[in-house]
């Protein structure tokens, strides 16, 4: 019964790392995501701006 709860608890701990380690590359997916995003959106701008003088 005990080796049970110890399994227990270790799972619980390993599900909240892989948690958070998974929510940590959510994160660094998610900014180089919007700076691409900004820096295409530059580009576009900067491209019409010289395009329209």
């Amino acid at each position: 019964m005990n080796d049970e709860k110890n399994t227990k608890a270790r799972n619980r701990k390993i599900a909240r790392n892989e948690s958070a380690r998974q929510m940590i590359g959510d994160i660094r997916v998610s900014a180089w995501a919007i700076g691409i995003a900004v820096i295409a959106a530059l580009v576009v701008v900067t491209w019409i701006l010289v395009k329209n003088r």
